[in-house]
């Protein structure tokens, strides 16, 4: 409310700021949105305005940014529905936000946190049987304190690396539908390996830029990790409610999930209708929910995939036989889990998992197990800093998992490797 106060009280003391009530405040003028991904989440971390007078002499300690939450969908708490977003420097730019020596923009740089919740477009809600994070109305109202000048329109949304995917993906397969985006590298030698994310339980829907920017899923398709495959196609399915779901409510493994046939047949088309992947390196990893899927994935296909990576395995130990054990402890896999993961618990899941394929005498399955998830960033506290102990993904989507259960780290032809490194080295035998 007093924020709310704050901005009547500015809109109504323009005069005072320079304008006589003869004249005429400048009019409302449109911002665009820049939306990047973090190891939390996705967060507006700038905001790009068309200005008059030349960007250099415009100070960024003069703007203020109010910021309002809301969605039809359902009911944001109360302290998430309006605040104020700090700035933390500016800078000229062209209309995208590129830094330009004359530019007719202004840019500014947000401060973005994981504890700063406003900072974010998109909002966990509950939805009748199913919760899940949904985009939600996210308007700006940015006041220049010493022209009168207002932004207060949105002109458009930028997101890095995002916005590089098709995002309009649609397959059926025996009446079950599902949504994905897809990644295809600008250039390819020969072939290129295929890298499958499965998402969680909170990114289901029929919009897949939520299982994309829920976590840092979409960063399989940065350079930093796709130089690392010489080019990789991307491929992000979304289930319209959780891969999990039996019909009748929730598994672990003890029945059937009803979309492990539809995902694989999507998998199956995409990679026939794109005859550059190579068939020998398709790789499937997912978290939690995805986790789940992914390795359901593996122990009906043992033989299609050349590798899996899977975080906070949701699939109950005690829910896979011996005989899938021998089936699968070929298939190369990386797991990263927590062990506070109070969601997924370590001890019924992954771990007893683990031993069990080491003690069937897999060789090429690895397990960074974390004592807890922190800031890999340092930014917000480093180690101090701990997130959710079931946000494990984090450390595979950044590409710092390196280490086995014993803490020893990972080697690949005698060299210590991180999951990606690991990963792209992997092949399946023709």
């Amino acid at each position: 409310m007093i924020k709310t106060l704050k901005l009547i009280l500015f809109l109504l003391c323009i005069p005072i700021l320079g304008f006589s009530a003869e004249s005429t405040a400048p009019e409302p003028a449109a911002y665009k949105l820049v939306i990047e991904g973090f190891d939390w989440g996705p967060a507006v971390s700038k905001v790009i305005l068309p200005v008059s007078q030349n960007p250099k002499e415009l100070n960024p300690a003069d703007f203020e940014i109010f910021v309002s939450r809301s969605s039809s969908l359902g009911e944001i708490p109360a302290a998430l529905t309006s605040g104020k977003r700090s700035i933390v420097y500016g800078y000229p730019s062209d209309e995208n936000g590129n830094r330009m020596e004359e530019g007719k923009h202004m840019t500014l740089v947000l401060a973005v946190s994981p504890v700063q919740p406003i900072g974010s477009p998109i909002q966990y809600l509950r939805m009748g049987n199913r919760a899940s994070n949904v985009w939600i109305d996210y308007s700006l109202t940015v006041l220049h304190a010493k022209s009168g000048q207002i932004w207060n329109k949105e002109s458009g949304r930028i997101r890095p690396i995002v916005d590089e995917f098709d995002l309009t993906g649609t397959f059926t397969h025996d009446n079950t539908s599902l949504t994905y985006a897809a990644f295809a590298p600008k250039s390819i030698k020969e072939k290129a390996p295929l890298i499958i994310w499965l998402h969680g339980g909170g990114e289901g829907g029929t919009d897949p830029t939520i299982a994309m920017m829920g976590n840092k899923a979409y960063n399989y398709a940065s350079p930093e990790i796709q130089v690392l495959f010489d080019g990789a196609f991307v491929l992000i399915p979304q289930t319209p409610t959780f891969w999990m779901d039996s019909g009748e409510g929730m598994t672990r493994g003890q029945v059937n999930d009803i979309y492990n046939g539809a995902v694989f047949a999507l998998i199956q088309d995409y990679v026939a209708k794109n005859p550059q992947i190579d068939p020998t390196r398709i790789y499937v990893g997912g978290c939690s929910n995805g986790g789940y899927i992914s390795l359901k994935l593996i122990l009906e296909h043992p033989d299609y995939f050349a590798a899996g990576y899977i975080s906070a395995l949701a699939y109950n130990n005690e829910f896979i036989s011996d005989a899938q054990i021998q089936k699968i402890k070929n298939v190369p896999m990386w797991f990263v889990h927590a062990k506070d993961d109070n969601t997924t618990k370590p001890d019924e899941t992954v771990v007893p998992l683990y031993h069990r394929l080491k003690q069937a005498g897999a060789k090429n399955v690895f397990f960074s197990y974390h004592d807890n998830v922190t800031d890999i960033t340092g930014f917000y506290g480093g180690d101090d800093f701990r997130y959710n102990g079931h946000w494990s993904w984090i450390y595979s989507h950044a590409n710092v998992a390196r280490t086995d259960f014993d803490g020893s780290p990972v080697l690949l032809n005698g060299r210590p490797v991180t999951i990606m490194e690991w990963m792209a080295a992997q092949k399946k035998k023709k």
